[in-house]
């Protein structure tokens, strides 16, 4: 190919495979299509890595340690993480049963709630925080790898720096993130299919890692010492929201993936291959919190300062091989974390916009490389604090998201869903031109109520007085709101053309349907 034929979108474009549910390229891709028996490849214990390898990354280790800041002891910090990730994990396997069951991604399946037009707003949140987070994920990989630099060698620490301080970035920072940048770009080249391997890997070498960090932690300074200092400082009311609202946190750190877990799912070899998700997910987060807090209470006793930030903790070793591999184990578990929440999320979210251009794979370098350097988060971390708050708060949709999906799939349609509709225009899922007002309804009631909040967390100086307390719950509000607003007006205000007796899989059952809609439409104007 020359140069220039590589300018030419025709070269680029992808054809709608033989068979597929899609009236042309427009709407569907081979990355998009329900997935095939024999790429159906995920088993139980895929599964199991996969949340091992996501549990055994640096928001995990910081969520207990973060709760002790607030005035919970770690006594107190431990239930609300349980919890809280006990009931994330009932949403993971509720919706990633349906994934499972129907073998179609996120982007897919929304259609079938939120009508086939504004299923798009759902998919385009789902993109810009995926991407965002790409970046922040990906320079916190950064930061690992110049411990690694700077345990071989200590000169690295040295290295003068080039840049102006208008860049907001040193001249080794920047070097620390082109490199850890270009570590993990390879993965983005691996299909869902081989990218189980890596979460296997992870699962095998980040917890043991972790738990050689906590042993370390527990000779130097005995838990019933430095855990001793971690006393609870509220009672009444304020212990009460505080506990709630750390459960909440627990809750809402998961929410991106709970909303788009179908993406993984539906690569389940078996539809009870991802059960395990609910046995799994709540002991090895509490698991990880607490090794969190014993090791952050270990550095205060040690120091003489609180370290959430485990790489902060890092820096004070003096012992360079400690240094090293551990500094490795959280890189390694930081690029398992990128590209299994942030990287397939977006290629997938990407897929559904431009299916004729964009697949898996190439949605997942175009991720790279918007979210990796377009976005630039050094900046955002330097100058952009606002602007941190409010993707962070940007949460205050996916609960709702979510709970709207769980929702119509189990409560209004009972399973009976049209999978070849959920690909097609004008199919049974057009609501009102492409919306489906129910399911506008439940955002605007849900959503809404957390938006004076969020302005707060942005903002503090604007007093939003008890609407705060409405958005340090938002995950919970969120998602019990929009799903029985939902429920509500679709039971008061059915949809009939989207009900059905059975679900329809495939084309046949589905030509067989409009058969006999199109028979009972002639025999009711013959009566009239």
């Amino acid at each position: 190919m020359t140069f220039s034929s590589y300018l030419d979108l025709s070269q680029w474009q992808l054809h709608t495979e033989p068979g597929s549910f899609a009236e042309s390229s427009r709407w569907s891709n081979k990355d998009m299509d329900p997935v095939p028996p024999k790429l159906r490849t995920w088993t139980t214990w895929n599964y199991v890595a996969y949340w091992i390898s996501d549990a055994a990354n640096v928001a995990a280790w910081e969520l207990a340690s973060s709760m002790l800041s607030i005035g919970l002891s770690w006594r107190q910090a431990l239930p609300a993480i349980a919890i809280g990730h006990t009931m994330i994990a009932l949403v993971m396997v509720a919706n990633g049963t349906i994934g499972a069951r129907l073998h179609i991604p996120f982007p897919v399946l929304v259609r079938s709630s939120f009508g086939f037009w504004f299923s798009y707003f759902a998919v385009v949140s789902r993109i810009v925080l995926s991407m965002f987070w790409f970046g922040i994920q990906s320079w916190t990989g950064s930061e690992c790898v110049y411990q690694m630099l700077k345990a071989i060698w200590p000169s690295t620490a040295r290295i003068p720096n080039q840049l102006s301080a208008s860049a907001h970035v040193t001249t080794v920072d920047m070097m620390s993130y082109f490199l850890f940048w270009l570590i993990q770009f390879p993965f983005m080249f691996l299909s869902p299919q081989q990218i189980r391997w890596l979460f296997v890997v992870k699962a095998l070498i980040v917890p043991p890692t972790w738990i050689a960090i906590f042993i370390w932690a527990v000779i130097k300074t005995p838990v019933s010492e430095s855990l001793d200092q971690a006393h609870a400082s509220l009672s009444g009311s304020q212990f009460s929201w505080a506990w709630i609202s750390s459960m909440n946190s627990a809750l809402g750190v998961w929410l991106t993936l709970a909303v788009n877990i179908p993406d993984f799912t539906r690569y389940a070899k078996k539809e009870s291959s991802q059960y395990v998700q609910l046995a799994i997910i709540p002991p090895i987060f509490t698991l990880i919190g607490f090794v969190g807090l014993v090791v952050t209470s270990t550095g205060t006793a040690l120091y003489g300062e609180t370290l959430w930030d485990p790489l902060t903790l890092i820096d004070k070793w003096d012992n360079r091989a400690a240094a090293f591999f551990a500094s490795a184990s959280f890189a390694l578990a930081t690029l398992g974390t990128n590209v299994s929440a942030n990287s397939l999320s977006a290629a997938n979210d990407m897929t559904a916009l431009f299916p004729r251009y964009i697949n898996i794979r190439r949605g997942q370098v175009i991720c790279a490389i918007l979210g990796g350097w377009a976005l630039a988060p050094w900046e955002v971390l330097a100058t952009g604090e606002k602007f941190l708050s409010f993707m962070s708060g940007y949460t205050v949709f996916l609960a709702p998201f979510s709970a709207i999906l769980v929702s119509d799939y189990y409560f209004v349609h009972r399973g009976n869903v049209d999978v070849p509709s959920m690909y097609r225009l004008h199919g049974r899922y057009r609501y009102w031109k492409g919306v489906n007002w129910r399911a506008v309804v439940a955002l605007l009631l849900s959503v809404t109520p957390g938006i004076p909040g969020l302005i707060t967390s942005i903002e503090p100086t604007i007093d939003t007085g008890n609407w705060l307390r409405l958005f340090q719950i938002d995950s919970l509000y969120g998602f019990w709101s929009a799903a029985l607003v939902y429920w509500f007006l679709s039971v008061v205000f059915p949809s009939r053309e989207t009900f059905m007796d059975a679900p329809i899989t495939t084309n046949e059952l589905h030509s067989h349907s409009l058969e006999e809609s199109s028979v009972e439409a002639e025999e009711i104007h013959e009566k009239a």
